[in-house]
């Protein structure tokens, strides 16, 4: 493990800083999926306004992805960084007031301003690696970035446990998402670390209208990415709910399930370079995937016997063991997809691809919320996630014959 933490620590220091603003992004994310719905309910809001309101963070994002996407392209980066590091703290706390007002007018243009603060890190972060980081780093860098979600996860939640635990009044929800959201105002120092200097590509300047963009091979390189977000979309927001209403879990044995996972998670995206070294993207990603999808299927299947005190235990260990496989491929998908797409396309395909997942937790959410009013069982849904993701693998696959075949050509970079 030392081994593998000298290899990250080739990146420059100041990839090391926007990573760190990443981390804290994260951290209010993460914080806020986790607690925020507890608080709203004190306050006396059901689950359903809280989804409400939620949604209008994923509108805000799907408002500004396209735009951004085409914006970035010949501009620098780096504004957009700054604009985050103070908006997503910022918006944050402003959430927290509306709450406490009980205003559901500020709390959807809180919502709304989350999101589109949230659009300026996650849209340009990927075209800034792949812009500004040597290609022998770049997978490092980009499995690090995949990373910060899981490492806010795992410190985010012992933050609120131990704090929670030592005084439950003083560290209420409230107060923990507040400390939170105001300690994440550090990201203005770490943004002021990152270099100035940035490199744009010529090409970027050469293709910045919409019928400029090479659209075939856009939407070859989209469409493995939509079916899988869409399959993601039924089942992670309601993984919770699956162990609770199927196996009966309380939520402390579920949030120390997903503390080990978010460990798990942590542990597998740093060795991702060496997975992709050894096996190559043609070997790991389809292989990863389809294990993944193995041990959902297993994971599903304990609803058929979930009255055998043993169903719960194979159903964690299937769960634990799901997750890192899946995210495993993340950041190799990433990479392949924005390489396979070329310069030309990179900062738009970010920016479709934000889209694209945002878009799918609507929909999805939507209809797990009728599969669930129609009684469909949990492993009947799950079954179509395993569906949809399996033919997002066979897609990939064929998205990684092509690439090795525009590789060949000359073709990839261009």
């Amino acid at each position: 493990m030392l081994k593998v933490i000298r290899e990250y620590s080739k990146l420059n220091k100041s990839i090391h800083n926007l990573l760190t603003v990443q981390f804290f992004v994260q951290l209010i994310n993460v914080s806020f999926i986790a607690i925020l719905p507890l608080y709203m309910k004190k306050e006396g809001y059901s689950d359903a306004q809280y989804a409400h309101f939620t949604s209008y963070r994923y509108f805000g994002i799907l408002a500004l992805a396209l735009f951004l996407g085409m914006y970035i392209k010949s501009r620098k980066i780096l504004p957009m960084f700054k604009i985050a590091s103070i908006g997503i703290p910022f918006f944050a706390i402003m959430i927290l007031v509306a709450v406490q007002l009980h205003s559901d007018s500020l709390l959807i243009l809180s919502h709304l301003l989350w999101g589109m603060t949230y659009t300026f890190i996650q849209i340009p972060i990927l075209p800034y690696i792949l812009r500004n980081v040597p290609k022998e780093h770049q997978t490092l860098a980009i499995s690090l970035n995949f990373a910060t979600w899981s490492i806010a996860s795992i410190v985010g939640g012992l933050i609120i446990a131990i704090f929670n635990g030592l005084n439950p009044i003083l560290f209420n929800e409230h107060n923990l998402l507040f400390a939170i959201a105001t300690i994440s105002f550090l990201n203005i120092y770490f943004v002021s670390r990152i270099n100035k200097k940035e490199h744009i590509p010529t090409i970027a300047k050469q293709h910045e209208k919409l019928k400029d963009h090479d659209w075939k091979i856009i939407f070859r390189a989209l469409i493995p990415t939509t079916i899988f977000a869409i399959g993601a979309g039924f089942i992670v927001p309601f993984m919770g709910l699956f162990f609770a209403n199927v196996h009966h879990l309380k939520t402390s044995t579920i949030s120390f399930l997903n503390f080990m996972t978010a460990i798990l998670v942590t542990i597998v995206a740093m060795y991702v370079p060496i997975i992709k070294n050894k096996f190559g993207f043609q070997k790991a990603i389809p292989t990863t995937q389809s294990f993944a999808i193995i041990a959902l299927i297993l994971m599903a299947t304990t609803e058929y016997y979930n009255n055998f005190n043993i169903a719960v235990f194979i159903a964690g260990f299937f769960f634990l063991l799901r997750q890192p496989l899946m995210s495993m491929a993340v950041p190799m998908t990433l990479e392949i997809t924005m390489e396979y797409v070329g310069e030309r396309n990179r900062e738009i395909v970010s920016g479709l691809t934000s889209a694209i997942w945002s878009g799918a937790a609507c929909i999805s959410a939507i209809g797990f919320g009728i599969f669930r009013h129609l009684d469909i069982s949990y492993v009947n849904i799950f079954y179509i996630t395993a569906v949809l993701y399996s033919l997002a693998v066979m897609l990939y696959k064929l998205l990684l014959r092509d690439y090795n075949k525009r590789l060949e050509a000359g073709l990839i970079g261009d």
